[in-house]
């Protein structure tokens, strides 16, 4: 058994040992509920989309919160190790140049071919068990967001807009857009 074939499940110890391929952008790596997750690079959709909304939130962004784009691990409480597409956070929670002294104030996943299913199942599941208080999806190619918000420690859905229609966010700041906004045609 080598360091990447744990007995059972992945760890955060065996994730921090991964390999690092100098020069390999093509894939993203995380650790969801005791798995390594390999991800292939995203698209140019996705990829406008993520640009679009980080300028948003940052424009919206008062004083003392940062927004930052992925690739940057984010190191949650409950042991899994996520690359948010997009995100929000106090950077109190910087810890040795990484997010691992707290968790994101929101964490937005853009959607892929490649991870629809996971960013609306597990990671959603994850993000509310490590107690993100607000969590959004977003589809590039039908302009459309999904947000929730944390309640009592269950995600509650608080919008579900897509195309032109515009929504204002209420967490972590005020933001207005519409999902169109984010597309590479807006």
């Amino acid at each position: 058994m080598t360091a990447l074939e744990p007995a059972g499940l992945f760890t955060r110890a065996d994730f921090e040992k991964l390999p690092e391929f100098p020069g390999e952008t093509r894939y993203r790596y995380e650790l969801l509920d005791g798995a390594i997750i390999v991800s292939p690079s995203p698209g140019l959709a996705h990829q406008q989309a993520v640009l679009e909304l980080a300028v948003l939130l940052r424009e919206a962004a008062p004083s003392g919160l940062m927004v930052a784009v992925s690739p940057l691990d984010t190191y949650l409480p409950t042991g899994d190790v996520l690359e948010p597409d997009v995100l929000v956070f106090d950077p109190a929670i910087i810890v040795d140049d990484k997010l691992q002294g707290g968790v994101p104030l929101l964490a937005v996943e853009v959607l892929s071919p490649s991870s629809r299913r996971r960013d609306v199942g597990d990671k959603l599941t994850a993000y509310r068990d490590a107690g993100v208080p607000s969590y959004w999806v977003v589809d590039p190619i039908d302009p459309r967001l999904r947000a929730w918000s944390l309640v009592d420690g269950a995600y509650v859905e608080i919008a579900d807009v897509s195309g032109d229609e515009e929504w204002t966010a209420a967490a972590p700041y005020a933001v207005t857009f519409r999902p169109s906004d984010l597309t590479a045609g807006h």
